[in-house]
This record gives structure tokens, sequence and C-alpha cells, in this order.
């Protein structure tokens, strides 16, 4: 049975301006599901509203899952002054069960275990970016979203990031992230939201948007898209 996100007339008001809006919305987060928009359309502070990091400033946000069954992972994240493998020990601090042969077998399974010991802050951007999948892996959340997975990563950095999204879905996750890629949506979602000045305009697949988009903004942002790749 499909969760659902239910939005109940929901607005997000940040210095006296609606950065995200509904009517009664009920999404439903499976699969793999590509959030697409141009800028400022609203996607990072969706992603934010569902992880629970926000609560809507007008109306009600029923999340499917509790903050502690989904991991929220953005395109850029500071590093501490810490290894690699003190990074994941840290959460420790809200999990105690975290043991150090899991620390290992996740640092394995997204290539790094051979960094565990080195800085955090020297890693490259796409070995961030796996240390930051890792983290959400050893969490073992319900829900991954993601924020622009693949941004300023090189092709084969990329590629890894994608492998390592198509392999949370194979093991059970549900998984929404964000993307300006059309070629990786195209890839990696089975489900697709559109998203244009705050308002998710259209819910439907891939497939459908990308032959049939249901909205005149949805067009006009393919067009751009496309003419840009």
């Amino acid at each position: 049975m499909d969760k659902l996100l239910n939005l109940h007339n929901v607005g997000v008001i940040r210095d006296g301006r609606t950065i995200l809006q509904s009517d009664d919305l009920h999404i439903p987060l499976r699969g793999i599901t590509a959030l697409v928009g141009p800028n400022g359309a609203g996607k990072t502070t969706l992603l934010r509203l569902i992880h629970g990091l926000i609560e809507p400033s007008i109306g009600q946000c029923e999340r499917p899952f509790a903050p502690h069954e989904s991991a929220l992972v953005f395109h850029y994240t500071p590093m501490l002054k810490a290894t690699v493998r003190e990074h994941l020990t840290l959460l420790r601090d809200t999990d105690r069960t975290i043991r150090d042969e899991a620390i290992d077998e996740v640092l394995q399974s997204v290539g790094i275990a051979h960094l565990a010991n080195n800085p955090a802050q020297r890693l490259s951007a796409g070995e961030r970016q796996k240390l930051c999948f890792a983290r959400a892996r050893l969490q073992n959340p319900k829900l991954v979203l993601l924020d622009e997975p693949t941004a300023n990563l090189d092709p084969n950095a990329s590629d890894d990031v994608e492998q390592m999204i198509a392999q949370l879905a194979k093991d059970g996750k549900a998984v929404l992230f964000a993307s300006h890629n059309m070629a990786q949506v195209k890839r990696l979602a089975t489900h697709l939201i559109f998203m244009q000045d705050g308002k998710i305009l259209e819910i439907s697949s891939p497939g459908v948007f990308f032959k049939n988009p249901q909205t005149k903004e949805g067009s006009q942002f393919l067009a751009r898209e496309f003419i840009a790749q």
C-alpha cells in the first residue's frame, strides 16, 4: 500500500512571501520519485517539509513517516573536522545499537572503506556525497530525500550516485530526489512531481510527463530544459 503525504491547504511563508502552497493533495511516496521544476519552484522547501525540518505556516501536513524514519541528503554538506569513520560513529548519539561492523559494511557498500581514517574535509565532492549516502543508509530509513544529489559532480561520480539511488529502491526504501537533469530523471524515476512557483502542478509518471505534460507550465518547462541541454 502506498504511503501518502497528505497536504491540507498547506502554506509555507517566509519574510511575508509564500514559498510553498498546496490545495488538498495526497502524494504517494513509493519507488523512486523525481521532483522537477525550475529554480525557485519550492523543491527544497518540500523536501524539508516532508522530513520535518520545517512546519507549515498554515494548513496541516500529515507525514507517512516519523522524522527518525527518513533521511535527508543535500547536494552539499559541510564536513566536520573528523575522519570519515567518526562522521558515522556520531550517529550513536541517537542510536546506540549501531555496531562497528555496520559502519564497516556501509563504508564498503558506497566504495569509501579505504578512506575510513582520512579527514572528511579533504574528500572530493563525489566522496563527500558517498559519505552522506553512507550516513543515510546507516540510519536505515524508510524514506530517503535527496536534494540535487549529483549537482557539481563529474560523470563518474554521478554514475556512482545514481547506482546508490537505484540500490536504495532495491532495498525497499522510498526515494524522493530533486533534479534538473532530465536524462537522469528518465533513467531513475518511476514517478514524477512537477512544481513551479511553490505549487505542485503535476503528479504522474516520467513517461506521461515527458510525452504529454498536462499543464501549460509543464510544457514550457520541458521546452526550456531540452533546449538548454
